[in-house]
């Protein structure tokens, strides 16, 4: 991926790793934009394999009972609160529908998470400078 070397995301359903504390686990609570309106729900976590932090939310909108969702990738970074049901983000609606699009078959992983924080608007998590938010937490 960039200056600290590859480094692959993989969903946390996917991976043997567990959060420290499950009541911090996110997965299944609605999103909501900065104006309070609905994006979805939080179907996964994209951790990163390195430093086993959680580095984007997997946020899954439209279909009927899971058929014929689509998902979006939201950086942790752009998280401003989270409550016992729901996760605030601070971009709107438009914003995250505006969003690049992923297709595994068209984009390369590092490229497609590095033009999202590029169009969210923070630097990537392999940045020098970067500091991770405080949260959500995850440890091993």
């Amino acid at each position: 991926m960039a200056s600290r070397g590859t480094t692959s995301l993989i969903k946390l359903s996917d991976s043997d790793q567990i959060l420290a504390d499950p009541g911090e686990d996110i997965r299944g609570r609605q999103v909501r934009d900065a104006d309070g309106d609905d994006l979805g729900t939080v179907d996964d976590l994209l951790i990163d394999d390195g430093e086993g932090r959680v580095r984007f939310l997997r946020v899954a909108h439209g279909g009927i009972l899971g058929f014929g969702a689509t998902a979006s990738f939201i950086p942790v970074d752009a998280v401003t609160r989270i409550t016992d049901d729901t996760v605030y983000v601070g971009e709107s609606r438009d914003r995250v529908a505006g969003a690049p699009g992923y297709d595994p078959e068209l984009t390369e992983g590092s490229e497609y998470f590095e033009q999202l924080y590029g169009y969210y608007g923070y630097m990537p998590y392999w940045g020098g400078a970067y500091l991770h938010p405080g949260f959500p937490y995850r440890s091993t």
